[in-house]
């Protein structure tokens, strides 16, 4: 049976023919900075154009695309900053739960519950790895988790992230200088279990190849503390989304019909944006692409004109990207002790590491019966896999259903469902969009955190996506949205009405 993708809300259209600002994408950072822009007094419009929604589809279930986890709410300064302008930190707070336990490594003949609590650390890695090697583990996994504090002063500087122009770069790197604990390398080690919580770190950045900053923030916030939350990336968003309708703003999702097809130019100033099956331009005064630069690519007109903006968006390049299992099976399959996020080291080489998710089991309808789970693993594969054919795709999610056979003995058999999202949600609007793609660029990176220029090359479009600040994950995303909103209140001139006298 295909999956499908159904509306989850009705859309109501364009309420105006003339905006401040329009974002095109469904990221995370569009849905905040769009938030925050309604709040700061601006017309609003929100085009999710490529969101997957709340999951896809698949034989009476609805199931996730990744496994998706945020460092706590304390310990990112720019997500307190954003949350609290919003108003939003109360509905964060409710909707984020920790895993219990927050994280498990499992390894051949090993399993380590990982705690922020250093106490609780130490005593769980000494009952893992007896009292010497759980001493020295958890040492390392401290000096791993103090590289946040190192790389703090440095962010509280407020640096311009990505800088712009050379004069930018210059004052970046000499802003950098005065911190050399910045381009520090991980304090992990490659003995067995160090070398295996670094494999969390992709899952935690969209940097290919990543090295220094990108590194050993991620996962130094990582340690600090993991949260989930219901829907995961799209549940996040949601949040935003809702705040952004209590604030005015359109609010355009899952429909056919609300789909931007083109970006208005007048020559090389964006002007405002057409949606698919309506003959109007929405005008707009400024334009965020919160989608990948490929997609937003395809939606220039003319792009031999617009040659600079094209190289621009043509300069990320896709080199990973995260294939996903479902499996559905009876909470009593799942093994005595396994926790809710498990990092996994496999025996396939290229697939060394599994990030597993375990969740409740979500039905398309409501109905009784016994509790269910969904177990959602993950694993990194060449970008190429896409291109390679049904067959090809098949053959990966074979081998993650192997791995999880290892992790979890005898499950199979009580099996109710084994889906994957490239497989089964191949009618979903977006479903061929990157969940959690790695992306390398043309251009320098600086600190392994840079990418894509949030002031695209043509007047009044600012990028606000993953591909901006990839090295720092959703850390990245925060403070793109926080860097946009301020572009594009600098570019409209418009006063903030919430400090106005």
């Amino acid at each position: 049976m295909s999956a499908t993708q159904k509306p989850t809300r009705a859309n109501t259209g364009p309420t105006r023919h003339v905006y401040d600002v329009a974002v095109v994408g469904g990221q995370l950072s569009g849905a905040m900075a769009a938030a925050l822009l309604a709040r700061r007094g601006y017309q609003v419009l929100y085009v999710e154009h490529d969101g997957n929604g709340n999951g896809y589809h698949h034989e009476g279930w609805t199931l996730p695309y990744a496994p998706f986890v945020i460092p706590p709410l304390k310990s990112l300064a720019c997500l307190e900053e954003l949350s609290t302008e919003l108003g939003v930190t109360t509905a964060l707070q409710r909707a984020l739960r920790t895993p219990s336990p927050m994280l498990q490594l499992v390894r051949p003949g090993v399993r380590l519950d990982v705690h922020p609590e250093a106490a609780k650390l130490l005593a769980e890695a000494k009952r893992a790895l007896g009292a010497e090697q759980g001493a020295a583990l958890a040492s390392a996994f401290g000096a791993a988790a103090s590289a946040a504090e190192r790389s703090e002063p440095f962010l509280k500087e407020k640096p311009e992230l990505p800088p712009e122009g050379v004069f930018g770069k210059f004052k970046f790197k000499r802003l950098a200088d005065k911190h050399p604990g910045l381009r520090e390398a991980s304090r992990l080690s490659d003995a067995p279990m160090e070398k295996l919580l670094k494999g969390l770190v992709p899952f935690l950045n969209y940097s290919a190849g990543p090295e220094g900053l990108a590194v050993t923030r991620p996962l130094a916030l990582a340690l600090s503390g993991l949260y989930t939350i219901p829907g995961g990336r799209e549940g996040l968003r949601e949040v935003f989304l809702a705040r952004l309708k209590e604030l005015g703003g359109d609010v355009l999702l899952h429909d056919e019909s609300t789909v931007a097809e083109t970006l208005a130019l007048d020559g090389n100033t964006l002007t405002g944006i057409k949606l698919v099956r309506s003959e109007t331009i929405y005008k707009t005064g400024c334009v965020l692409g919160a989608t990948d630069a490929g997609a937003l690519r395809r939606l220039l007109p003319e792009k031999k004109r617009h040659r600079a903006l094209s190289e621009t968006l043509d300069g990320a390049q896709t080199k990973e990207i995260l294939f996903t299992l479902n499996q559905v099976l009876p909470e009593r399959s799942l093994p005595r002790g396994m926790g809710e996020l498990v990092l996994f080291e496999t025996d396939d080489a290229e697939l060394p590491v599994m990030l597993v998710q375990v969740q409740p089991a979500k039905r398309t309808m409501e109905s009784g019966g016994e509790d269910m789970r969904c177990v959602c693993a993950s694993a990194f594969v060449p970008a190429s896999a896409r291109e390679l054919g049904e067959d090809h795709l098949k053959t990966l999610a074979d081998r993650l259903g192997k791995q999880l056979e290892r992790l979890m003995p005898f499950s199979r058999a009580k099996l109710h469902l084994e889906s994957a999202p490239y497989l089964h949600a191949s009618g979903v609007r977006g479903s061929r969009m990157l969940p959690h793609p790695h992306l390398a660029f043309d251009d320098e990176t600086l600190l392994g955190i840079t990418g894509l220029p949030a002031r695209a090359p043509a007047k009044h479009l600012f990028l606000a996506s993953r591909e901006v600040l990839p090295g720092l994950g959703f850390e990245g995303e925060v403070l793109t949205a926080l860097r946009v909103s301020r572009l594009v209140q600098e570019t409209l001139k418009k006063n903030d009405p919430l400090k106005r006298r």
